[in-house]
């Protein structure tokens, strides 16, 4: 078995339509538009801007159904919440802690958009039941009980699928969720999948390289699961489509693909769920473009580098190393995910 696969961004272009094309060009020529107001820092055509192109990318959305753009798809009384995380998430004053503690909160917003606020009617008629010990205990031991949405059903057959590195702690952050509402204390399966970009190439040549010898995964175990992605930016979808079209190769399908991001380029959601035809793609924000480089515009940097620090390219960490680097605190609140990793990248029973 080759220890490496390689997608090309060539392929990628072949799965986006004529009218995608079209509508993504629409998008470049407005964003072009709305940098000549940065030069100057105008900020009425900054927001007026942005206004055309939100309005813009939100009725590509509407074409789109498997497209849920958090702030598109739910009541106007929840964006100031999204507004408000990506803020932070995107301002160059946002320090490491800070940016942990908003990309929970970013993942929360998202675990609630797709498993309890989808189909919100429906969900409401199918509650489950929480009772709780508490610390009182005079007269006697006292208990609470507490309504929380039915949702075995939809998490119950989930794996975690990471793609290393910049997704282990969104990953984690997705798998405590489930964990949280499953009636059972369902810790999710994970597989490990070292994934990269090709930094030295453009965004009209990039190339995807999926490193097989520093994965961790069981095939048997991923077939006719529910595939979970968590991923914090979806710049070109290169890295997701790579993993999975690799893993339909080796003969294993999946029941459903979710694929969770803080932010997406239009462009990357697109390719996703055309190449990707059981694929749904969740983001908490869209932004319009990627220039030359395949980076997100407007963005927010590297978020991997954001949530784990930067490597030494000359010794990155691998991935026990970079688990350690997250601290007590980090590691404390995730020791059941952590265990199931050390599971799957140790092979301890």
């Amino acid at each position: 078995m080759e220890d490496k696969v390689i997608l090309k961004a060539e392929d990628l272009d072949g799965y986006l339509t004529a009218e995608d094309q079209n509508d993504l060009k629409t998008l470049e020529t407005m964003y072009s538009s709305a940098l000549k107001s940065f030069e100057v820092v105008d900020k009425n055509a900054i927001i007026k801007n942005f206004d055309e192109m939100g309005h813009r990318m939100q009725e590509i959305c509407a074409k789109n159904p498997r497209i849920k753009v958090y702030s598109f798809v739910t009541e106007e009384s929840s964006h100031a919440e999204a507004s408000r995380v990506i803020s932070k998430l995107r301002n160059i004053k946002t320090d490491h802690a800070e940016f942990i503690y908003y990309s929970q909160r970013a993942y929360e917003m998202l675990f609630r958009l797709a498993y309890t606020q989808e189909n919100s009617s429906l969900q409401s008629e199918k509650k489950g039941h929480i009772i709780v010990k508490t610390p009182v205990d005079n007269p006697v031991q006292n208990y609470a009980v507490h309504k929380i949405p039915d949702i075995d059903d939809k998490i119950s057959n989930s794996i975690m699928c990471v793609m290393l590195r910049g997704a282990l702690l969104p990953s984690m952050i997705m798998s405590k969720e489930i964990q949280e509402y499953s009636s059972t204390d369902y810790v999710t399966p994970f597989a490990l999948f070292k994934i990269s970009r090709d930094d030295t190439k453009k965004e009209n040549n990039m190339q995807y390289i999926l490193n097989l010898k520093n994965s961790f995964f069981n095939l048997e175990e991923l077939d006719g699961k529910d595939w979970v992605f968590a991923d914090p930016m979806n710049a070109t979808g290169g890295s997701l489509v790579t993993v999975v079209k690799y893993l339909q190769s080796q003969g294993v399908k999946p029941k459903s693909i979710k694929f969770f991001n803080v932010i997406s380029a239009l462009k990357g959601s697109l390719r996703v769920t055309r190449a990707l035809e059981n694929c749904t793609c969740y983001t908490l924000w869209m932004d319009p473009v990627l220039n030359e480089n395949a980076y997100i515009m407007p963005g927010l940097g590297d978020a991997g580098d954001r949530l784990n620090g930067r490597d030494d390219h000359e010794t990155p960490r691998n991935i026990i190393q970079l688990i350690a680097d997250y601290g007590h605190n980090i590691t404390g609140l995730y020791r059941s995910q952590l265990h199931k990793i050390e599971q799957t990248v140790l092979g301890v029973l």
